[in-house]
């Protein structure tokens, strides 16, 4: 006995099949420890993140690197409307870019924002952030031995962590 699939139906075997694949090829990579989060969770900044006041958030992250000043370019408004929406633009020209932080100074949790920057992809960072009230937003760019700084003042008229 010989069943002729047609049109919907051959494509539906046809997606069907294709799902099955991939899964399995998942399921595999997963069992052999391509696909590990536990790596990427181990690499997780987590005091930095639950650090209440901003020295502890960059000292979670950087120790004790020597932080100077220069080097960063912060474009920010100098007055957001909504602190729930507040952009950022960083650039930086430094070599050898190896990680990106932001730090809004008064905000409950003060580290937003953390990139860890691949070799060769250049100092560019464009990023969006809350702001619970009036505050110093600093970024910190680590490039070699060094952690360089910027920081700029903005001010808030509406709260956006929860306020």
């Amino acid at each position: 006995m010989s069943v002729t699939l047609h049109g919907d139906e051959l494509m539906q075997r046809r997606t069907f099949l294709q799902n099955t694949v991939a899964g399995a090829v998942l399921v595999t990579a997963s069992g052999v420890g391509l696909l590990n989060p536990r790596k990427a969770q181990a690499a997780w900044p987590k005091a930095a993140f639950a650090a209440v006041k901003s020295k502890d958030s960059v000292k979670a992250l950087f120790g004790d690197a020597e932080i100077v000043e220069g080097g960063i370019t912060l474009k920010a408004p100098l007055q957001a409307e909504n602190g729930a929406v507040v952009p950022l633009k960083i650039t930086t020209s430094l070599p050898n870019v190896e990680e990106i932080a932001v730090v809004v100074e008064k905000n409950p949790f003060p580290l937003t924002s953390r990139l860890k920057v691949f070799p060769g992809s250049g100092g560019y960072f464009a990023v969006r952030v809350k702001m619970a009230k009036t505050s110093k937003v600093y970024v910190y760019v680590k490039a070699g031995d060094k952690v360089h700084v910027a920081a700029q003042e903005i001010k808030v008229t509406i709260g956006g962590c929860g306020g």
